[in-house]
């Protein structure tokens, strides 16, 4: 069981970090996270208060800037001072390159269980969760696009990261996202019903933006 003085605080001080982030990178995100890691690690002789921890700070660095959020999440939690009420310069160590590793595109497997976990759980490979969250990330750092520009930009990280011979890597076997990540190749490899979900999607977001 984790300690409800450690939840208490991660909903009061960590979590409401993530309100300031862009839309794909709110709360709901880190929750999503929060959830998936402890799905994860019901399979892995782990502490669950250190995998509900990492989760928690995973891209907390993202306060700094997206280039090197995974690092800076690292320090903001080697940083932390009352981490140390409940867990050990040790611990603390291992949670904070699990934050480190958590990012997709590293070149290097995670160091650890802990890191191989949030990195799975932040995936979240749900086809149109994935093209919403880029074409999120596209509006909003780069207003300055017309739809086209939009299409063309999302299509080329779509490819980067998800499409076959990808950055993406898969460390957990036994994690769903294998199947979904099959399922979203093949839709980036369709590019008319690519096509069509961008669309849907794209005018949706710029509804919400419009109503604010």
């Amino acid at each position: 069981m984790i300690r409800q003085e450690i939840i208490t605080y991660v909903e009061q001080h960590i979590l409401p970090l993530y309100d300031s982030f862009d839309r794909g990178h709110r709360q709901d995100h880190a929750r999503q996270v929060i959830e998936r890691s402890a799905q994860l690690a019901r399979g892995f002789d782990v502490d669950e208060e250190m995998v509900y921890v990492v989760a928690a700070y995973h891209d907390t660095g993202l306060s700094c800037g997206r280039e090197l959020h995974h690092k800076d999440s690292a320090r903001i939690m080697r940083a932390d001072m009352e981490l140390r009420r409940w867990f050990t310069q040790e611990q603390i160590d291992i949670m904070a390159d699990a934050a480190e590793d958590h990012r997709a595109s590293a070149e290097r497997a995670p160091r650890t269980i802990y890191g191989c976990i949030v990195a799975e759980a932040d995936r979240l490979i749900i086809p149109e969760l994935i093209v919403r969250r880029t074409v999120q990330y596209s509006l909003a750092n780069f207003s300055h696009l017309d739809t086209e520009g939009h299409w063309r930009r999302s299509l080329e990280h779509l490819n980067e990261k998800y499409a076959e011979g990808g950055y993406l890597r898969i460390w957990i076997d036994s994690s769903d996202n294998g199947e979904r990540l099959r399922e979203l190749r093949a839709i980036i490899a369709d590019r008319e019903r690519l096509r069509a979900i961008f669309e849907t999607i794209y005018a949706e977001e710029m509804n919400k933006k419009e109503a604010v």
